[in-house]
């Protein structure tokens, strides 16, 4: 990665749980790098193996999962699926030479902005360093 090029994180975001904390990072004018992108969806267990390859066929350098955790309204086992489907998309990574370190979850509250902000800074200072 180059120094003056932030890297490129793709957020998968839910829409009850961890959209709410992203907007409040912004509210609350909590600074995170630029190159996060987000996408909201219903559930983190819903997230493709496939959409996450498509991401880093389109360039990004990681992507992560904003995980519902326990909150979850559509499914009490939601945070089991998404990592059933984090642990096979690491196999596909590895598959085609992509380190499995660059897909994280977390579990992000409603209110977990500050949380949020310090994953993102995290993660985009180990992807300068990859």
């Amino acid at each position: 990665m180059t120094e003056n090029k932030a890297p490129k994180i793709l957020v998968f975001s839910t829409e009850k749980i961890s959209d709410p904390a992203i907007d409040l990072a912004g509210l609350l004018k909590m600074h995170y790098p630029p190159t996060v992108y987000t996408i909201n969806i219903p559930c983190s267990s819903a997230v493709k193996s496939r959409w996450i390859m498509h991401a880093f066929n389109k360039g990004f350098n990681g992507v992560f999962i904003a995980a519902d955790g326990t909150d979850c309204a559509f499914d009490e086992s939601c945070t089991d699926n998404t990592a059933k489907v984090i642990s096979r998309t690491h196999e596909l990574m590895k598959e085609k030479g992509i380190e499995p370190a660059r897909l994280k979850m977390a579990a992000i509250c409603s209110v977990c902005a500050e949380p949020f902000v310090k994953q993102m800074k995290s993660f985009v200072e180990y992807l300068s360093k990859s």
